[in-house]
């Protein structure tokens, strides 16, 4: 790879079939929650697999922070080796995780008293998660080979992974629909399983050819052992078992504004299309992992000219009449809801402007292999957010959803000042010692 190779045009072929691929997920939500609406009693199934889905966001978090350790240290098939052993470790601790909370009572006290379901709900909740908890065991196949396709710059596999997947679920939905028949939860859950299978399999045969071709050991990589590489992931799970903490955070402290309802759904509206808008540029890390090395100036010129697109977007839908025309007639909100989540969005403004930087940072410290720093930045993120989410429902609790929005955003910010504040010291550091 020459340092000559590296061109915009070649930034984009890579970059865009990330974020393509990034924002069709939301694609596979909504082919789910149309099938589970044709259900006889739509609200109690869609409300089963909801909940159930809440867990498995947190406990799968960490299978998605595999596909960055790929990216950052598989070279050869050394490395990938060590890789591998770590990742079957994985899926053991998955499935036992998941077997514990399926068939014993843990998982009654999680869902019944760390997320208030209803005990009626209970025996359809943990049912749904019986077959939920099976996504993490292909998302981390998925994510291992999705590490080396994008690190070889076959990054389209992402994208065409991520359409054969969604053409599959769709399918299979109208299976369930004109055939079958939709009686549960767990009909959303198998669509889910199915769908993350086909994406898996994808990425899988690509991935494995790729791996094949790499070489049995790269002159000069220093990843060699089992060890090496869970120096590297161990730091990053801490950071995701902090980050779990958030979410909870923010749906407790909610339920304690002035309205309640109000809050916390005009908080998921306005954080949905939030988050959508951000999806397209959430791969910024990977341009830094695969080409800082290369041009590093192109690399931070490219960042500049894409960074501040997510949050031109949010200020464009929050603070011009164009938000009324998003929330009444593409997510289909009216009333006091729609008010209250475009004044929702206003406060999330802070965050589509720092999570681009963050996440460009982030890449910087995955190259340098500088994991634990990610554990504090994280602990700065929750310990920001609770805090500032603890003052606000004190001082303001009539802001509803805005208290969720400014405590989100001003903990991101948090993060991003203690991962740049480092990064400004590991730059200092080669300087002091040449002086000496």
């Amino acid at each position: 790879m020459s340092d000559d190779s590296l061109s915009w045009k070649r930034l984009l072929l890579f970059f865009v079939p990330l974020g393509l691929s990034a924002s069709l997920v939301t694609l596979s939500h909504v082919i789910i929650n149309r099938t589970l609406a044709y259900a006889p009693s739509p609200e109690t199934v869609i409300a089963s697999y909801a909940l159930a889905s809440s867990l498995l966001a947190v406990t799968e978090r960490p299978s998605t922070l595999l596909r960055q350790t790929c990216s950052a240290l598989v070279r050869d098939k050394i490395s990938f080796k060590a890789l591998t052993f770590v990742t079957y470790v994985f899926l053991v601790c998955v499935l036992l995780i998941g077997g514990i909370i399926v068939y014993t009572p843990v998982g009654r006290g999680i869902f019944g008293t760390l997320f208030g379901v209803d005990a009626t709900l209970l025996p359809s909740v943990i049912a749904v998660y019986g077959v939920l908890m099976f996504v993490s065991v292909f998302s981390v196949i998925r994510n291992i080979y999705q590490g080396i396709i994008i690190t070889h710059n076959r990054t389209k596999w992402l994208t065409i992974g991520m359409v054969i997947r969604l053409s599959g679920m769709y399918l299979l939905s109208l299976y369930f629909v004109n055939i079958h028949g939709v009686t549960s939860g767990i009909v959303g859950a198998v669509i889910f399983v199915a769908g993350m299978v086909i994406e898996a399999a994808v990425s899988f045969m690509e991935g494995r050819n790729i791996a094949r071709r790499m070489p049995v050991k790269k002159e000069g990589h220093p990843i060699e052992t089992r060890s090496d590489v869970f120096r590297f992931y161990k730091p990053l799970l801490y950071s995701s078992l902090v980050a779990m903490v958030i979410g909870p955070a923010l749906n407790i402290m909610l339920g304690k504004t002035d309205g309640v309802a109000l809050a916390i759904s005009s908080f998921a509206v306005a954080a949905s299309l939030m988050q959508l808008m951000l999806s397209f540029f959430i791969y910024i890390h990977q341009i830094v992992l695969n080409y800082y090395r290369i041009d590093a100036d192109l690399v931070r010129k490219f960042a500049l000219a894409i960074g501040f697109i997510p949050a031109i977007l949010v200020a464009i839908i929050a603070y011009t009449p164009l938000g009324y025309w998003v929330f009444g007639h593409v997510m289909n909100v009216e009333g006091q809801l729609l008010q209250e989540s475009l004044y929702t969005l206003r406060a999330f403004i802070l965050y589509p402007l720092v999570m681009p930087w963050l996440d460009y940072g982030n890449g910087l410290i995955l190259l340098g292999g500088q994991t634990k720093v990610m554990f504090r930045s994280q602990l700065a993120n929750a310990i920001c957010t609770i805090a500032v989410l603890l003052l606000l429902v004190a001082i303001v609790p009539h802001w509803n959803g805005m208290v969720g929005a400014l405590a989100q955003s001003l903990g991101l910010l948090a993060e991003a000042v203690i991962i740049f504040l480092v990064l400004r010291r590991i730059r200092r550091e080669p300087k002091l010692e040449s002086q000496n």
